[in-house]
């Protein structure tokens, strides 16, 4: 695979505008997004104004990492301790995204209710410019951020819509997949995704994760056990 050129660099509040729209087209193109917005007319409007929103989330509360030509952005959060539920990212929901805002308020809690209780960082969104996905370019950006979590001995986790989660780009990056989140009623599998930090002269090593088990997402239901529970109000991402 041939790198991209563009360096890799933090991104600024000024890039929030590009890399929204760069979030909110790969989120259009997964079937994640017919299943948090059924309207295929206000579907677009609706999820450029929430790409708006998790971008100034990361910018604001995360780690963004962009290239010069703003051609790829990975969103990051620190997870060494679990985070408080946040009343205010509900609250930005349906400010921003109206009657829509109850299917990503769904989605982002039961993400959460699911999270591992180990340190780690979160990957919560990844995005390229479909004409540079060859050319090395989400590879770089998270080969950034791996070298900072490898030198610290973290994990990194993050979720993807995938029907062969033992491929494309975290799998060759050494994620393993766990077991998936089924969103219903029709929605796509979230397969939730580890990587063990690498230590210098050994191999990657899997498990000690913890992840909790696999989990049925219902719209009315709670389907958790023991010691996981649904927050009283989702965290942000």
């Amino acid at each position: 695979m041939r790198l991209m050129n563009s360096g890799v660099r933090r991104a600024t509040d000024d890039d929030a505008e590009g890399l929204s729209a760069l979030v909110a087209d790969a989120l259009l193109t997964s079937r994640l997004s017919a299943w948090l917005v059924s309207d295929p007319i206000e579907r677009p409007r609706v999820v450029r104004r929430y790409a708006q929103l998790v971008v100034a989330q990361g910018l604001a509360q995360g780690m963004v990492d962009t290239t010069d030509d703003l051609a790829g952005v990975a969103v990051w959060y620190s997870r060494l301790v679990p985070p408080p539920p946040s009343a205010a990212w509900m609250y930005d929901l349906h400010r921003m995204l109206g009657v829509h805002a109850a299917r990503f308020g769904l989605l982002h809690a039961y993400v959460d209710a699911v999270h591992p209780y180990t340190a780690h960082h979160y990957l919560a969104h990844l995005a390229v410019t479909p004409g540079r996905r060859q050319t090395g370019v989400g590879a770089a950006l998270l080969a950034r951020h791996h070298r900072l979590l490898d030198a610290e001995q973290l994990p990194s986790y993050a979720e993807v819509s995938t029907d062969r989660p033992r491929e494309g780009l975290l799998a060759g990056l050494g994620y393993e997949p766990r077991s998936p989140i089924l969103l219903q009623p029709g929605g796509p599998a979230l397969w939730r995704m580890w990587r063990q930090p690498v230590r210098p002269g050994q191999p990657d090593e899997a498990g000690g994760d913890g992840l909790p088990r696999r989990v049925r997402v219902q719209r009315t239901a709670m389907p958790f056990r023991g010691a996981v529970r649904l927050a009283a109000a989702p965290r942000s991402p």
